[in-house]
């Protein structure tokens, strides 16, 4: 079961890195993050 869940976390955490990376740079000021923080926003979004 936990490797089920280890690669539902990692989909997860893939599929907001790629949706994050498709914003421009004045998208992702907005949001308040910067191209950099991309992969510390995913992993938070899936530790949740």
């Amino acid at each position: 079961m936990n490797l089920i869940r280890s690669y539902n976390n990692w989909r997860r955490y893939r599929a907001t890195v790629n949706e994050l990376s498709r914003l421009s740079n004045r998208e992702l000021n907005d949001l308040g993050i910067l191209p950099a923080e991309i992969p510390y926003v995913a992993r938070k979004a899936v530790a949740r």
